[in-house]
Formats: C-alpha cells, sequence, structure tokens
C-alpha cells in the first residue's frame, strides 16, 4: 500500500486528542505555572526527600506544559486543504516543471554583453523581454529617441526559456485585437497563448555589475570592428594574455517567476559575484516609436567608420540639429550638415570619386577635342547614376512633395547618443520612411572564442556571431531647424 493510499484510508478516521484544541492553552499554562512554583521549592528546600516531592513533579509538569502550549499555539492547518491534498500536488510532476525558472543563460564572454548593453546606455532604466531566441532591451528618451539591443541566444553557452502562461490581462488583450494565435499540430489546441515576460530594470545598474570582473577592458574584447578599422596586427593568445585569463570566468543570468528579480552570478575561478536587480512593471507599456517599412524612402548601407568619423568632425562645432541630405540623381548625393552651433556650420559630403577621362591615340586635335567633349559627358551622366563610393547600398526614392532630394533635420544630440554604436559596429543601416521617422541599425559582429572577427575569418574558423542595435529618430518640426541645406 502507498503512502497517499495509507493517508486517504487514515483520513476515514481522524485522530481526537485526550484534551481538547481550545483547552490545550489552559492546561498547558496551568502546568507551566505549576513547574515554576515546584522549582521554586525546591530551590528553598534542596534535599534527597525535595527531589521526590517537587523535582521530579516540577520537571514533568515543565514538560506536559511545554508540549501542550506548543500544540496550543503552533502551526494550524486549514480545514479546506486536507494534508493527502498537500502530499498529492508534491508528488505530481506538473507542479514540479511550473517552479523551474523562466529564464536561464550562461554566457562564458560577458564582454559581449557589456559592449551591446552600453550602446544604448544613455538612459537609466530599460525594458527587457525575454523570448525563446534572446533577450530584448529597449531604452527611450523624452519619446523622441529609442534604442534596442538584442542579445540573441548564440552569445550565450546556454540558454533556457520556460514560457509562463500568460496573465487574464494578456489574454483579455488578445481577444480584444482579435489575433489568431500560433497553431502547432503537434501540440494540443487548448494550449494557451505563447506570453513573453516583460519587466523594467535599471540598466545603469546592470552596466556597473557587469563591470565587477573588468571585463570592460578593451584588451578583453578584441572588437573585429576596432582591430579591423585600425588595421594593426594583433599578437596571437597566449598563457599570459587577457583572453586567456578570462577563459575561466562566466556570467550567469537567472529570472525565476514574475515580479522576482533578475538574478546576476559572475564567477571567476571559483569565486561567485551574485547580484539581485529589482524589476518592475513597465510603466504604460513599451513606448515604440514606428518605422513604416513599406513607406521607405531611403536606405542607405556603409561602413559604421565613416558615419562616425563624420558625426565626430561635426560635433567639433556644437550643432543644434544634423541636417540630412540625400539625392539620387545629383550631387551632394549623400551630406551631413550641423546647423544652429554657436561656431559655424559645416557639411560633409559623400560623393562619387573624382573620375579622370583619358584623351584619344592623338590622330587630330579637333577629333581629339571632340572625343574628350563626348567623354566628359559621358561621365558625368555615369556620375549622376552613381552611387557614393563609401556606400554599399544606396537607394533614394524621394516622395513627389520633396522633389529629387530628401531633406530632413534631427536634433544632434540625439544623434550622438548612438556614437558609442558606431564605433562598435561594422556597418550600420541608414533608413528613413516618408513620415521623417530616421532608424541607424548597426550590425556588429563578435566572436564567440573571444578572439576578433577578423582574426577567426583569417584562421578560417566558425562564422562570428551577427547582433544588431537599432536607433530610431524623430524629425524636427518645421522651424526647430536653422536654415535650409542647399
Amino acid at each position: 500500500m502507498s503512502l497517499h493510499q495509507v493517508w486517504e484510508a487514515a483520513s476515514a478516521s481522524p485522530y481526537s486528542p485526550l484534551i481538547a484544541k481550545d483547552s490545550q492553552f489552559f492546561v498547558g499554562f496551568s502546568l507551566l505555572l505549576a513547574a515554576f512554583l515546584l522549582t521554586g521549592l525546591f530551590g528553598l528546600n534542596r534535599s534527597f526527600t525535595s527531589i521526590a516531592l517537587f523535582g521530579v513533579p516540577a520537571s514533568l509538569a515543565f514538560g506536559f506544559g511545554a508540549v501542550y502550549m506548543i500544540c496550543a499555539v503552533g502551526v494550524y492547518l486549514s480545514p479546506q486543504i486536507p494534508m493527502y491534498h498537500i502530499l498529492e500536488r508534491t508528488s505530481n510532476p506538473k507542479a514540479m516543471t511550473d517552479s523551474e525558472p523562466i529564464f536561464t543563460a550562461v554566457s562564458s564572454n560577458a564582454h559581449h554583453l557589456y559592449t551591446l548593453l552600453q550602446c544604448i546606455g544613455f538612459a537609466p532604466k530599460a525594458t527587457v523581454q525575454l523570448t525563446p531566441d534572446g533577450i530584448r532591451f529597449s531604452v527611450e528618451e523624452a519619446r523622441t529617441v529609442q534604442g534596442l539591443a538584442f542579445l540573441d541566444k548564440a552569445l550565450f553557452t546556454s540558454y533556457i526559456f520556460n514560457a509562463p502562461r500568460p496573465p487574464a490581462t494578456a489574454t483579455d488583450d488578445h481577444d480584444e485585437d482579435h489575433e489568431s494565435p500560433p497553431t502547432n499540430t503537434d501540440t494540443d489546441t487548448t494550449t494557451p497563448t505563447t506570453y513573453y515576460p516583460c519587466f523594467e530594470i535599471s540598466l545603469s545598474a546592470l552596466l556597473e555589475t557587469l563591470k565587477i570582473l573588468g571585463i570592460n577592458d578593451s584588451s578583453a574584447s578584441g572588437g573585429g570592428s576596432s582591430s579591423s578599422r585600425a588595421g594593426s596586427v594583433q599578437p596571437g593568445p597566449s598563457a599570459f594574455t587577457t583572453p586567456a585569463l578570462l577563459l575561466d570566468r562566466s556570467c550567469t543570468l537567472r529570472y525565476d517567476t514574475e515580479g522576482s528579480p533578475l538574478s546576476i552570478t559572475l564567477t571567476e575561478t571559483g569565486v561567485k559575484t551574485t547580484c539581485e536587480l529589482t524589476t518592475y512593471e513597465p510603466e504604460g507599456g513599451e513606448i515604440e516609436i514606428p518605422l513604416q517599412r513599406d513607406a521607405i524612402c531611403m536606405k542607405i548601407i556603409m561602413r559604421s567608420a565613416w558615419l562616425h568619423d563624420a558625426i565626430t568632425e561635426l560635433a567639433a562645432t556644437d550643432p543644434v540639429a544634423l541636417k540630412v541630405s540625400a539625392s539620387a540623381t545629383r550631387e551632394p548625393f549623400f551630406a551631413l550638415s550641423g546647423a544652429g552651433g554657436s561656431f559655424s556650420e559645416s557639411t560633409v559630403e559623400f560623393s562619387v570619386e573624382n573620375q579622370t577621362t583619358g584623351g584619344g591615340g592623338g590622330d587630330g586635335g579637333a577629333s581629339n577635342n571632340g572625343a574628350e567633349g563626348e567623354n566628359e559627358g559621358a561621365s558625368r551622366a555615369k556620375r549622376a547614376r552613381l552611387a557614393p563610393t563609401v556606400t554599399e547600398t544606396f537607394l533614394v526614392s524621394p516622395p513627389s512633395s520633396m522633389g529629387s532630394r530628401i531633406r530632413q533635420d534631427y536634433k544632434f544630440a540625439s544623434i550622438q547618443k548612438a556614437a558609442r554604436a558606431m564605433a562598435v559596429a561594422n556597418k550600420v543601416s541608414i533608413r528613413g520612411d516618408r513620415q521623417g521617422v530616421l532608424s541607424l541599425q548597426f550590425m556588429i559582429e563578435f566572436d564567440v572564442n573571444g578572439g576578433s572577427a577578423a582574426k577567426l575569418s583569417a584562421r578560417g574558423g566558425l562564422a562570428p556571431v551577427v547582433s544588431f542595435v537599432d536607433f530610431r529618430f524623430v524629425p524636427l518640426l518645421d522651424g526647430e531647424g536653422d536654415g535650409e541645406l542647399l
């Protein structure tokens, strides 16, 4: 007979104590009081006779009185929940599954996490959403600039996500929006819609936590973009280099249940440092600046270093607004201008390289002049069709209201918030829609083994892990920008 069956059989004949539950307190208090009096009498007359008369009864009275007092003021079991029901819940494997943490991830190189989160570190708080494919961090400021960083699960050596059951409010929202839940023929059709937890944390506290082990050291990162940009040859790793010393380090992220803190455990050669960050419920939902993907009028892909150098040059004049100008038919094809500064205005133009035309064979002066004129005209037409040399993709299709050139103004201080992402990224995709919303999507490559992406590809190893950081900016209204870019 199992323990559960024994417990059910015992429930038919419940145990009734000799002294009722309501009287146990009075009996216990009386026995303790009698033990106190008998102990006092034994202390006044200590002899062998007193032991039998006062000592033994005092001990018995104290023992039974303590037991009855514990039973009287001890733990009560709710009569609505029998003990065998508690036993059944404990032995239920489904209940054990619910006790598993919602999210657990282990990273052997936390510098990658620090680099991505530092790109959007311009705001004190971040909205975090846990998904089966990775972690999404979102920050915003004054509803005019938004930064999005996605930590792909490929950055972690271990990534476990147990989707919790959606709350009642989330289910109601899906019903109101008339969104059909995803179907899966391999599972039960009654399975609830997948719910991804979302909460807010202190981003500044998270960055400080990741800096405990000094993972922000540039020598440990081995960033592929910076090393390839500088063009210097880095020495190979050895037992005394910083990447080799970081092999025994790990960072574990854990989120147990809804409302629990986000636990971060940093391990270094057996020494563990645990930090728990308080999570907050998002206030009013996540703020997202919409980008109309079906109304993109400008898409430019180029090396992020060129954009970073241009913004750095313009920042020297302390401008107020950044003017973006792009055209597919006439120069300057792509230009950035800083206006409204206290010093002066400056412009950085991205144009095609100067092309030289060669003369003919020299049979006659008139024919040579005519050939040179035809070549020069063809060169101008070709240059009008070419894109700036520094760009890999250059697609500009302005709406009819703008003519042949796109012109938009943005707050320069907001653009500068993406400077850190410009410095560490390999490429940047510059997109703009018809409403003027600007999107800067940066592609950052990481080597999962800690080396640079350039050295990894040279060795013929595995492909680097690609991560993306996206910034979105709201344009300035008419009258907020100074002047117009010619």
